[in-house]
């Protein structure tokens, strides 16, 4: 496993305080995708796939817990990266915006940190 993602799991579960480098947000994201990805097959293999209207979703329980547990961690990150580009964590709430809010939610992730401190910490770059 990855360290950032383990690190994020363990000692930042629910940190929604400090700065969160583009690596750290990315590498979170990649893992769990694939975590997401891994519970879908399983839930495939397993028979445990939810119906809606006779329906196949494509994913099940399995999914379902997963995606809670990493629920409060993966918005975490999210807050702790929108602070290292100088926005506040209720700027993700622009992502309710179609399209528009999740491009520019998307940029924003792409986007390098402010170099200097700011409000909510010092540049995770330097620190690391």
């Amino acid at each position: 496993m990855n360290k950032y993602y383990l690190e994020i799991l363990t000692n930042k579960y629910s940190d929604f305080n400090g700065r969160a480098r583009r690596k750290e947000y990315w590498m979170w994201t990649l893992y769990y995708t694939i975590i997401l990805l891994f519970a879908m097959v399983l839930d495939n293999a397993l028979g445990l796939n939810f119906e809606l209207m006779g329906q196949d979703l494509g994913y099940g329980w399995i999914y379902l817990i997963a995606g809670i547990a990493h629920l409060i961690p993966g918005l975490a990150i999210v807050v702790r990266r929108l602070h290292d580009v100088g926005k506040s964590g209720w700027f993700y709430l622009i992502i309710l915006i179609p399209l528009i809010g999740f491009i520019w939610i998307l940029v924003l992730f792409c986007t390098d940190g402010v170099k200097e401190d700011n409000k909510w910490g010092s540049n995770p770059k330097s620190v690391n």
